[in-house]
Order: structure tokens, then sequence, then C-alpha cells
């Protein structure tokens, strides 16, 4: 049976999802006086903020007030005319202010002691920002402490599935409750949306499980428009050892490094032939971003990866000019490596026991959305009271992001998100109670699910890693579009009154995806040329 948040004192404000986007908001909300609960699909502290396959966070932003102009003309520029100006602006404008507030709240951020190293110039830019890096520990214990000390209410496990919405305004939202196996209204004058991106809907994914997708699908139901969906970073990552499972691949090392093909040739020769330069060449390009670009001849290295299938292709690293001055261990790895580097290597050691000189493999892996829920600078989505920020929204990078705006955005629109929503509430007081008497109705009461819901999930995984990771095409999308409504018509056969909530909850999961998947297609075959990280074979 559905609970409502007339059992308890409800929120002020309800933020949807744990990681720095969602506690941000939830923390700037309450520290605006609204009464905050903060509900994750996880645990706090998850999502792709938290994803452990990577040492910690880099945060990037202008070195200073006159570096904002040159950051923002960067920023316009990756975007290949998809990131919306005025928001882009407003956007870099709030970074060194949001990382202040998070200095301020005695988060100590990572400074790089030879930040004049190349490796620290951000992925896809051309000169040197001003650079962070966070580290879970001390964020997690800081900004835990401070929800605490502001009264957020924690509702972890509780995963969204769908808003309640009365006279055109938000009021509240049904949430599943994973761990009691129900639904429960919250009722609230405000909600943010915090959910991170949509790697679920991929069978190899550099994200939490708890990064489905169905936020937006959700908001696309309530009449938020989505944007950018097909400008999603695609990444290498390990797949051997098992250890380093989904460990990201650090584009800094692909100058020391080679592809060798299961014969023991070189993988990547072929892929270089058409674009008129050396395998070399190639490479030391592909060492300036981590995720894939059709916009330069780096393509050719993700091909030669993607070409190798989900088993990946063997790598070997080896020391190059430069490092060769400073010499080389015995599994000719640089002994003195750029400090960037070093971490990386470090880290890899230390956490997942893995040498450079073990056997490796890297296969492509589906990294982070650059495009969603389409938000404004106070992180409003058009629909009265409800707000988003984070991974789930777009306009602020467009085809490709460039290296540590990632947390960038989820800071910023976070922090502006929360006191947007506190401040609606403040105005919104007879908002109290009023939820939507059909809501659970419509979804949930009538209980209809399916036994094939998880069946249909892996399904779309396959069809999606087939037709939407690096390469595109025409036929591609076609027939994934096509076998996306086969399954959606499956699942609506396949399902039944009188259905368990687990089961309920599991279709409605499987819906939502199907819907975003859909609309993912429908970008990719709209957008017919290449650009960033959006790459037509066909074209």
């Amino acid at each position: 049976m559905t609970r409502t948040a007339s059992e308890r004192t409800a929120p002020h404000v309800l933020v949807v999802g744990g990681g720095i986007g969602g506690t941000m908001a939830a923390l700037a909300a309450a520290r605006a006086g609204a009464r905050v609960s903060l509900a994750c699909a996880g645990a706090l502290f998850s999502g792709s903020s938290f994803y452990r396959g990577t040492w910690g966070l880099g945060l990037v932003g202008p070195e200073d007030k006159a570096d904002e102009e040159e950051l923002t003309r960067t920023i316009l520029d990756l975007g290949g005319g998809a990131a919306d100006p005025a928001l882009v602006r407003s956007f870099v404008a709030g970074i060194r202010p949001a990382i202040d507030y998070l200095e301020g709240l005695g988060v100590k951020l990572q400074h790089p002691a030879r930040a004049g190293e190349r490796e620290f110039i951000p992925c896809f830019d051309h000169k040197h920002r001003l650079w962070r890096g966070i580290t879970r520990t001390t964020y997690e214990e800081v900004v835990g402490a401070a929800l605490a000390e502001a009264g957020v209410g924690v509702l972890p496990h509780r995963e969204l599935m769908d808003l309640v919405e009365r006279d055109g305004r938000v009021t509240g939202a049904v949430l599943y409750d994973r761990k009691r196996k129900d639904f429960e209204e919250v009722r609230a004058r405000a909600v943010v949306l915090a959910t991170g991106g949509y790697g679920d809907l991929f069978e190899r994914r550099l994200t939490a499980a708890d990064v489905i997708g169905s936020a937006q699908a959700i908001a696309a139901e309530h009449g938020c428009e989505l944007v950018n969906l097909e400008f999603m970073q695609i990444m290498p990552a390990f797949v051997k050892p098992r250890s380093a499972y989904g460990v990201v691949f650090n584009e800094k090392v692909w100058r020391y490094t080679d592809l060798i093909a299961d014969d023991g040739s070189d993988a990547l020769e072929p892929w270089v032939r058409d674009e008129g330069m050396t395998a070399q060449e190639v490479l030391e390009l592909r060492s300036g971003h981590g995720p894939f670009s059709a916009r330069t001849a780096s393509r050719a290295v993700d091909r030669a990866i993607d070409a190798a299938g989900p088993e990946g292709v063997r790598i070997r690293y080896r020391s190059l000019t430069g490092a060769q001055e400073n010499g080389a261990d015995d599994a000719g790895a640089p002994r003195e490596l750029p400090e960037f580097v070093r971490t990386y290597f470090s880290w890899l050691e230390n956490d997942r026991g893995v040498r450079p000189d073990d056997e490796l493999r890297i296969a492509e892996f589906a990294h982070a959305a650059n495009g969603g829920i389409r938000i404004n600078e106070h992180g409003a989505t058009g629909l009265a009271g409800l707000y988003a920020c984070g991974e789930c929204t777009g306009g602020m990078h467009g085809a490709d992001r460039l290296g540590g705006l990632a947390s960038a955005n989820a800071l910023v629109f976070g922090l502006r998100a929360g006191c947007a929503a506190a401040l609606l509430a403040s105005e919104n007081s007879e908002a109290d109670g009023a939820g939507s008497d059909n809501v659970c109705a419509r979804h949930f009461s009538d209980a209809r699910g399916s036994t094939d819901a998880a069946g249909v999930v892996r399904e779309l995984q396959e069809i999606m890693s087939a037709h939407c990771m690096v390469c595109r095409s025409e036929k591609g999308l076609a027939e994934a579009e096509a076998r996306i409504d086969e399954l959606a018509e499956r699942l609506r056969t396949s399902s039944q009154r009188g259905a368990a909530p687990a089961a309920v909850a599991a279709t409605r999961r499987a819906q939502l995806q199907l819907s975003l998947a859909r609309a993912i297609v429908a970008a990719e075959r709209a957008r017919t040329q290449s650009c960033g990280s959006h790459y037509r074979i066909d074209a």
C-alpha cells in the first residue's frame, strides 16, 4: 500500500539523487531555511559522482575573471553549436563561487604540485585552467556532517517512480522503497531532480547501478524538454584483469601505449591509414581527451578499440621520447612520469592491484551524458515546482564536454537549484498537503507488472550497445528504434494486474528506460552529421 507524507512531516523541498548535485542542492535548500528530504536510489553519496572506477574527480574552472570569457568561448566551440550560450556564460561565472563554497564547508580539495604540466590541461582544452581534485573521503565526511547539522532527512534506497502534479505545479513525488518493497508518496512544495545520466541503458557503463535515466523520461512525461541526448560520452576502460573491470583508462598515458591485435600486430595501424597521420601522432592527439570524439583523427584509436568488441583490445605500455630521458622500469613504463599520471598508476596498483606489466585489455564503455532535461541558470525546468541539476540536465555542454566540468556542473547548478527551490517553497506554503489524488492510481494502485521486465531491460542494453555507442548509422539506428518499439509492446502485453509492488516498480522502470532510449535514438537519427561525441559513420 502506498504511504503518503501525511504520515510524517512533509518536506518543503524534496531532492532526488545522492551525488554531488543532489547533496549540494539539499544543503543549499536547508541552509536557505527549507525543511528538506533527500531521496536516493542507493545509499547517500552514490551515483556517478562516487563511482569507484576512478581515483577521484577533477574540477575545472576559470583561472581568474579574465579567463571566464575565454573559457565560455571554448565550451561553446566544443559544444558544436548545441550548447546554450546564455546558460554557458552563467555556468562559468558560477564555478569559482561554487568552489569557494565547497572549500568554505571544509572540503579539502587537491591542488596540483606542478600545475604547469601539460597533463593538467583539461580534456579537449588548449590551455591550463584552475584545476582542483575532489576526493570521496573528505567530501563524504564534510558534506555528510553538514547535511546532518542542517537537518536534512535522508531517504536511502528510494527510487523515483513519478512526479505528483496538480494544477500545473509539481507538489511531490512517488518513490519506491527498495527495502520495504512498496511505494510512498512524498508531498513537497518543490522537487529537485539530481539523478544522474543514463548509463544503465548500456551493457558496459562507467556509472553506478543507480544511474538509470528514468528521471529524464519522467520529466518528459510531464512536459519538460530534453536536449542534446545524442551527445553521450564514451570512454575506454579496463575489461582485464577482472580486478580492474570498469576502471577508467587514463587518457594521459596514451602516448606511452601500444594497441596489440590478437595476432600480435599493431591494432591501430589499419585505422590510421585514412587519417594521413602516423599511429604515434594519433596517440598523442588521443592523450588530450578521455572520452571519444569524432572531431579529430584521434577517433582512429576508439574505432580500433570498438572493433575489438566486448573482449577488448590488448594494450602494452612503453617508454617514449621524453620519458626515455628519465629512464624506464622493467615493465616499460617510465620511472619519472608527470604528476597526474603517477597519481593514476599509484592508485591503480594500490587500490586495484594492477601493475603496468600485467596483461591488460580495454574496451569502450558508456560514460556520461552531455544532455538531459533543459534548465535555465537557476535549475528551473519550465514546470512550476520542478528543478534539476547535474548530469540529468542539458544545455551547458553540447557535443563535447571539457574535462572537469561535470563536477562543476553538479556544484554550480546543485547550489542554485537548491536555493531556487527553497525560495519557491517559502512563497508557496499553501502547497502543503496538496497532493494529487490520482497519481498513485495512474501508475501503481492498478498494480500492473511483468515478470519479463528484467529481460526487457537486458535486451534494451544489448540494442543500445550495438547501435548507439561509438559508431552510429541510419541503418543501425532504424533497427534500434524498431526493436525498442517491439520491446515496449512485449512489456505491455506481458503486464498483468495483481502483480507485487516489486514487479510493478520493475515494469515502470523498464517503461521509462524504453521511453528515454527511444528519445535518444530519435535524436541520433535526426543529427545526420558527425559532431563531437556523436559519430555517424554513414555521414
